[in-house]
């Protein structure tokens, strides 16, 4: 292994890490922009959700297939179509005249983004084999997959208050320039040897259980658990997504290897992906209005706010996953980061009306920031690890649509929590500015806890669940059917 192959890997994880950082800040970078869009195109708030809900749709229904399809086209094609469509969609949307331009524009950056995200985190687990290599990688990278959402946050402040909204678009171009200029060059081109053929009942079944899923619980933010559409929704999704289980069983070239997924490794650490984007995207999403709305801040500074939860990601990420994890395995690492986090959700429980900064809002972000690097470098690094060359699109694949529909439960969940928690404490608080102010703290304080006891729980089932020895070595290749 000489010298220049080193530095071409990671320069590939640089490229990668370009790559992964333009799809995950591009879930939380069009929140800032949303105000000003919504005056400049003169949408209605009732209009406003779409635009976010639009790309959740498309990504988080469409990753399973496009993670098949990186298998099947190799993963230089599977990153340049899905960076080209990204940037393309990206432009649209930036010159957007009207509504249905925006989120037509948001819809095809989620399927290109489906294509991509799983492209790019396979390229980077063929790319490392050694195990202490593929440890430090993998902490870079799940720092950034960690941080994204808060460094959107900012990067989206800084552009919309400096420049226009419509560069919270209009940067998308720039990422997929530089990526698109490392990818030629360093990830290995031709078509995958693998597969031949797309699973066409399962891309159908699996795409349309997880819309019907991530639907619902869109749907539950915006209206409620009680509306038909959104308990029907989610309940027609979860049928069909047993019917895509049951189809993959009997199919000769599965869109999703019921290996992947069944191995106790790789099984513990989604659960633990699942979960911890569960808690950090309700939460975050809390102490975000927190910010802005109890303590005054202007976007930008509630961006910066969060800088030092990212900073905590990523050394926790680097210092810690990145060299326990070849000796003792996910087991210590991944329950320990859920309870590191779960404790810094705990301090926000306590968060005042009129709070310090430093003495109360940053112990609880450095806390969470620890937890989520301890929980996602290692996490992520055993769900792809030991995979199949061949299924290596499908795991990756599995990695991002847990973290998605994680992240759509833990935003419908808490978010109803925190309303009915509200509502509750306006009813018997009079309707003052001060009484409605405090309710909505005392609301954001509700899920919290949520966020926290759904933590804790996980932490203690992973403890038994995830295996002692890490699995980070080389991808077997006599898992995968040729």
């Amino acid at each position: 292994m000489g010298p220049e192959q080193s530095r071409r890997r990671w320069l590939t994880l640089a490229v990668l890490g370009v790559t992964q950082l333009m799809v995950t800040l591009d879930a939380t970078i069009i929140n800032i922009a949303l105000p000003r869009a919504q005056v400049a195109l003169s949408f209605s708030a009732a209009d406003r959700e779409w635009v976010v809900t639009a790309y959740a749709l498309s990504f988080g229904s469409l990753l399973l297939l496009g993670g098949r399809l990186g298998d099947l086209w190799g993963r230089r094609t599977a990153l340049l179509v899905g960076l080209v469509g990204f940037a393309g969609a990206s432009a649209v949307g930036g010159a957007a005249t009207s509504f249905t331009m925006l989120v037509s524009a948001r819809a095809v950056q989620g399927a290109f983004g489906a294509i991509l995200a799983p492209a790019a985190l396979a390229a980077l687990t063929t790319a490392f084999t050694d195990p202490d290599e593929r440890a430090r990688a993998f902490s870079i990278y799940g720092a950034l997959a960690g941080s994204g959402a808060a460094i959107g946050l900012i990067l989206g402040g800084a552009l919309t208050q400096w420049a226009s909204w419509r560069w919270c678009l209009y940067v998308n171009l720039v990422f997929a320039l530089v990526a698109v200029v490392g990818v030629i060059p360093l990830v290995p081109g031709g078509r995958g040897p693998y597969h031949r053929h797309v699973d066409l009942l399962g891309a159908v079944l699996g795409s349309a259980g997880l819309f019907g899923v991530v639907y619902g619980l869109s749907h539950a933010v915006t209206a409620s658990w009680s509306a038909t559409l959104s308990w029907g929704s989610i309940v027609a999704g979860a049928v069909v997504l047993v019917l895509f289980v049951l189809a993959e069983r009997r199919s000769s070239h599965p869109l999703l290897p019921l290996r992947v997924v069944l191995d106790r490794a790789r099984g513990g650490s989604l659960a633990g992906l699942f979960l911890t984007n569960l808690a950090l995207f309700g939460a975050g999403l809390f102490l975000a209005y927190y910010l802005e709305n109890s303590l005054g801040y202007s976007p930008l500074r509630t961006g910066i706010a969060f800088l030092p939860m990212v900073a905590a990601i990523a050394v926790s990420a680097q210092v810690a996953a990145a060299r326990l994890i070849t000796l003792s395995g996910p087991r210590p690492l991944v329950p320990a980061g859920m309870l590191l986090a779960a404790l810094g959700l705990i301090l926000f429980t306590r968060l005042p009306l009129r709070a310090d900064y430093l003495g109360d809002v940053l112990p609880g972000l450095v806390l969470l920031g620890l937890g989520l690097g301890l929980v996602f470098a290692p996490g992520i690094a055993t769900a792809t690890g030991r995979v199949a060359p061949a299924d290596a699109g499908a795991a990756s694949a599995s990695v991002n649509t847990v973290q998605q529909v994680g992240g759509s439960v833990g935003t419908a969940l808490l978010n109803t929590l925190a309303v009915d928690a509200t509502a509750r404490s306006l009813s018997g608080g009079g309707g003052s500015a001060l009484a409605a102010a405090r309710a909505a703290l005392h609301g954001f304080a509700v899920a919290y806890g949520w966020a926290a006891g759904i933590l804790l729980g996980g932490a203690l089932v992973l403890v038994v669940l995830l295996p002692s020895v890490g699995s980070l070595s080389a991808p077997r290749v006599d898992q995968a059917s040729e």
